[in-house]
């Protein structure tokens, strides 16, 4: 016993259960700086016994009167303190959450495992479960035990690797992490919570014990209609936003979730989008990385407030009619030493091997996805912002890099599957079950891949072989397009096809077209900026390609700043540039987006066909010498048609004919070259009449004058 109670006190026991607590009518307490212990009936405060110092470094230990549940008072030095004794508990995780976990099944881990808030036997505390298998001996820490890991060692749960002990009377709001004694019997650095619901505010680096108060949801009326909003034949228009560094205040501080929602949801309604897309606010430790490396992933950044901030923010853009999608990393995390790279001395969470477990472009680890606990870890994150914060999709980063094993890597640098082959078998199947999982558990949700290679059927439905996603970025339709509009307009007949060619595979995938964070920053410069030309002409040329995007078939992602035509860069340590509003061209961009997004929204032929061919007609895509693009957007029956066209250089076209399917008088909804928006105020008046005279395969023509790098949007009356 001698040598187990060294062991105990030196913090290298791995079963502290088997020592402390009570055994038979014997109770055992390690208390290191205790001057006494006494043990109390829990009921009634009867005095049971007396404890005897047994180990200098203070462990106690005596009979009791009587075997009934009972509390010790610790005689600390000037303060003594009562409490149950965590040692007196049972098992605390159930064997079906054992087996689920172990399963990779168990899609309730964050109400299961990390911290929880509850009541045990009637008594008040926190229970904490963690997977450390390959662990010697696991501790949590805090200021409620001086952060001393020989205080609080947990019992392991041989059959599943898990870590558990209950903690009478800790609060909510408790910081703590867990120190690990790792298979080698090393001390490893403290470790955060992979499982924590709460942070502490970064640059520290603790978890906290969440507050088990339920939040009291207002949006039920929008949780049953958000499928048919973020249905493919819906009009889709996302402002993808960095919170913080949309707005700060006079002193430069980004908003909690509170403030941000008072300002940043009336914009984004004003402004007519229909959903906000987050850069990931799950907790990261590094700001510049804007969220793509973070490891706390059941965690809202206590940047922008507590937990229940960030739930008012959705319950808030839900009752404006605005949803919310997330940017969510399962592709790689940080090897920061509080996180989980190497969380119990082994590659837990990660490969071993480099080739399989390292990120060589972002120095960071990789997901073992052929791991039950990992994929069941990853696969409850997902359920856990789309269930208990009611988001309204996840937006998957780096789809790519999961799918290649040889992704970024030489030859000779990688290993390949069990047939030889590139691809990850077990990402692609841990991405089929994650789709598969959300499509059954969250109805209405949509999951976004940030895909960027010809990988057949991403959108395709599980059943069917496919990844299972429900839109997927057009990666190729932005470079292309992008390439094409940086051109001199002198050059851009010899682009020509860069603008043409993402309709050749327009309906392969169901798209979304993103001018996201990515294009505007390390030196790509900000929309505007790669605009060709004086000014004039980049303020042109960024209304035409904006409208050319809003048009196009596929879904919208712009990115903040875009709409202001910000000149620089984006800043994430500063907010956007919103004194340029004092200018009217920059007036001008924001308005054209306003009634940008109100023609997507009210014009049925430009949304509700955006995945299906038969909603694009081209009318004119081979004038390569004058650079006009002319389509036809078609809806479903009864829908008028909208018929758009391009000029893509500064030269009026005069008496351009363009064939339409109908008659009568054609309503110019949209010219991007109006004085509104900053341009000349060069078009066709708002109206104008077909004639019989046959064109582009119609019997019915307009002769328009198309404006200088302008797009018109016109529709039939009657």
């Amino acid at each position: 016993m001698n040598q187990a109670f060294d062991a105990l006190a030196a913090g290298r026991h791995g079963d502290p259960f088997s020592l402390l607590g009570p055994h038979g009518d014997e109770v055992r307490t390690f208390q290191p700086g205790a001057r006494g212990v006494t043990v109390l009936a829990r009921e009634g405060g009867e005095e049971l016994a007396r404890l005897e110092r047994v180990h200098p470094a203070g462990i106690f230990a005596g009979r009791v009167s009587r075997q009934v549940p009972y509390r010790l008072r610790v005689d600390w030095p000037g303060l003594p303190q009562e409490t149950e004794d965590p040692y007196s508990f049972g098992l605390l995780l159930g064997a079906m959450d054992m087996y689920l976990f172990a399963e990779g099944r168990h899609f309730e881990l964050a109400k299961v495992f990390g911290a929880q808030a509850m009541t045990v036997e009637g008594v008040q505390g926190v229970r904490f479960a963690l997977w450390a298998p390959n662990a010697q001996r696991v501790s949590v820490v805090g200021d409620f035990n001086g952060w001393d890991g020989r205080r609080h060692p947990m019992r392991r749960r041989a059959e599943a690797g898990v870590w558990e002990i209950f903690i009478p009377r800790l609060q909510p709001g408790a910081p703590y992490k867990y120190e690990v004694v790792g298979a080698d019997g090393s001390l490893l650095p403290l470790k955060a919570d992979p499982l924590a619901t709460a942070t502490e505010h970064p640059p520290a680096t603790a978890s906290r014990v969440m507050d088990p108060a339920p939040f009291a949801w207002t949006d039920a009326n929008w949780m049953q209609r958000r499928g048919a909003a973020q249905a493919p034949d819906a009009p889709i228009s996302i402002y993808e936003v960095h919170a913080g560094s949309w707005w700060r205040d006079a002193e430069g501080e980004a908003p909690d979730w509170d403030r941000l929602a008072d300002r940043l949801l009336p914009y984004v309604q004003g402004m007519g989008f229909t959903h906000l897309e987050f850069l990931p606010v799950m907790e990261h430790p590094f700001g510049g990385s804007w969220g793509y490396q973070p490891l706390s992933m059941f965690a809202p950044s206590a940047r922008f407030g507590p937990p229940a901030g960030f739930a008012r923010f959705v319950d808030r853009a839900h009752a404006a009619g605005i949803g919310v999608i997330l940017d969510w990393v399962p592709a790689h995390f940080p090897t920061d030493a509080h996180g989980l790279y190497r969380f119990d001395g082994t590659a837990l969470y990660e490969h071993a091997d480099p080739r399989e477990g390292f990120h060589r472009d972002w120095n960071t680890a990789i997901y073992n996805f052929g791991r039950n606990e990992v994929r069941g870890f990853l696969l409850a994150s997902a359920l856990h912002w789309l269930e208990h914060y009611h988001v309204d999709g996840l937006r998957v980063d780096a789809v790519a890099s999961m799918l290649y094993r040889d992704y970024s890597r030489p030859q000779g640098e990688w290993i390949p599957n069990r047939q030889g082959g590139r691809e990850n078998l077990e990402a692609v199947a841990f991405i089929q079950e994650l789709n598969a999982v959300v499509a059954e558990r969250c109805p209405g949700a949509v999951m976004i891949a940030e895909e960027s290679t010809a990988w057949p059927g991403v959108t395709r439905p599980t059943g069917e072989g496919g990844l299972g996603f429900h839109y997927k970025w057009n990666m190729g339709w932005m470079h292309d397009t992008l390439h094409y509009i940086e051109q001199d307009p002198v050059h851009r007949q010899y682009h020509h096809d860069s603008m043409t060619f993402g309709l050749v595979y327009a309906w392969s995938e169901r798209f979304i077209l993103p001018l996201s964070h990515d294009e505007v920053v390390y030196g790509k410069g900000s929309l505007l900026g790669k605009m060709p030309g004086d000014e004039w002409r980049k303020f042109a040329n960024l209304r035409a390609y904006l409208a050319f995007m809003w048009t196009h078939p596929g879904k919208k992602l712009l990115f903040m700043g875009g709409e202001i035509a910000q000149p620089a860069e984006w800043n994430h340590d500063a907010s956007l540039a919103w004194p340029l509003l004092d200018d009217a061209r920059h007036r001008g961009i924001q308005r054209l987006m306003h009634d940008l997004n109100a023609a997507y929204r009210g014009i049925p032929a430009l949304h509700r066909r955006d995945a299906a061919p038969e909603g694009f007609r081209w009318v004119v895509g081979d004038d390569r010498a004058q650079s006009v693009f002319a389509y036809l957007r078609l809806g479903t029956e009864g829908d008028p048609p909208a018929l758009v066209i391009c000029n893509l250089t500064p030269v009026p076209r005069h008496g351009y004919r363009i064939g339409v399917p109908r008659g009568g008088t054609w309503h110019e909804v949209l010219n991007t070259d109006g004085a509104a928006y900053g341009g000349t105020n060069n078009g066709n008046g708002g109206w104008i009449g077909a004639e019989p005279v046959a064109s582009h395969g119609f019997g019915d023509s307009l002769s328009l004058l198309l404006p200088p790098l302008a797009v018109l949007i016109l529709t039939p009356q009657g």
